[in-house]
């Protein structure tokens, strides 16, 4: 036998190899011209690359930190299985309309707070910034994992929707404190100013003379600075460098009407049983790194911009003043219970929750 070489060894298996593999292609004798196909043979299809819609309630300078990373995680580990393209605010659908495209299945998924999207589902009003529920941006994760608001709101939605919104997840963005152009320093400083912000916490602060003007989020920035807003009371002070607000306002006041902002990411129900359980979990875990990169970007945020911002002023009212603020929370929360057991449920869950916390003390409540 003829020795060989490593190389011609090599050389003479791998042209074997490739022989044998065009021979397994098109049939047993490699000069068998005719299809696989002719032959009965099947040859397995690749799937299908599922793809969704999705909006966010966040604009473009918003949804960088909010949304985006995570949806173009999801994308790069999905692959060619599925593909989300992501929407603004407003692009494909008005943000107050995101609940019925989503029902309608116009949409398939959506990042977003209940009040904002105008949704069917009784916990709406719950959504966003309800007065005085949370402290702390940690306090929306633990109502939803440990008080039994993720129960509770996936039964919700099931049954306004009739079936065909899926809540999905929960998670807390910043505080709620107002962005002025002129100063506030008492509760009577309040009175006729013309304010951007969600629909509860409108209803809330009405009462003390604030007016509540809704607008599409994009249009904010120009209503400050024509004057059709004196200021915003829809984000905390990281929002207000982040997409404009700021350079068009002159005051922050540190006074916070809520201390986390509650949004939910939901899906068409038809959609979402559409994609593998492998890839649900994939989006499971996108949506919980979103969670996490909001904890930490709004929480060093707020603390750094007051110190180093430079923009906008500090004023604060009294605390001896914005108490009142908080007991009128009392009677208000009181209200909103009586309308559905489930609304009712829900309060509970907030009075148990925050009755724990004040009695565990520093450093969960002061």
């Amino acid at each position: 036998m003829k020795n060989l070489s490593t190389r011609e060894f090599l050389k003479t298996a791998c042209a074997g190899a490739g022989l044998a593999a065009g021979a397994a292609l098109v049939g047993c004798d490699p000069k068998d011209k005719k299809s696989p196909l002719d032959k009965g043979v099947t040859i397995p299809q690749t799937h299908k690359m599922i793809k969704w819609r999705f909006q966010t309630y966040a604009g473009t300078a918003l949804a960088q930190h909010v949304c985006k990373p995570a949806i173009d995680a999801f994308n790069k580990v999905a692959g060619n299985r599925m593909h989300i393209d992501l929407y603004y605010a407003d692009q494909l659908v008005p943000t107050s309309e995101l609940f019925s495209a989503l029902q309608a299945g116009t949409i398939d998924g959506v990042q977003s707070d209940d009040d904002s999207m105008s949704s069917a589902a009784d916990v709406r009003v719950f959504g966003g910034y309800f007065p005085f529920a949370s402290r702390y941006s940690l306090d929306v994760p633990v109502l939803f994992s440990k008080y039994g608001l993720d129960k509770i709101w996936s039964e919700s939605y099931k049954e306004a929707s009739g079936g065909k919104v899926t809540w999905l997840s929960a998670g807390s963005w910043d505080p709620c404190h107002f962005a002025t152009k002129k100063p506030i320093n008492h509760l009577e400083d309040l009175k006729g100013l013309k304010v951007y912000t969600f629909p509860t916490a409108g209803k809330f602060l009405s009462q003390f003379g604030v007016v509540p003007v809704t607008l599409p989020y994009e249009d904010a920035e120009m209503a400050l600075r024509t004057g059709t807003l004196d200021g915003v009371a829809w984000s905390g002070i990281t929002e207000d460098y982040t997409v404009g607000w700021a350079d068009a306002c002159k005051y922050f006041l540190t006074n916070s009407l809520s201390g986390a902002w509650i949004g939910s990411y939901f899906a068409n129900t038809e959609s979402w049983n559409k994609v593998p359980e492998d890839l649900k979990e994939l989006f499971r875990l996108s949506m919980d790194s979103s969670h996490y990169y909001r904890q930490h970007w709004y929480w060093g945020g707020e603390a750094d911009l007051r110190v180093n911002g430079g923009k906008l002023r500090l004023c604060s009212i009294p605390d001896a003043e914005w108490k009142t603020v908080e007991e009128k929370a009392v009677p208000f929360w009181e209200e909103i219970a009586k309308a559905s057991p489930r609304a009712k449920a829900v309060v509970e869950a907030f009075r148990k929750y925050n009755a724990v916390m004040a009695k565990a003390g520093k450093p969960y409540r002061y």
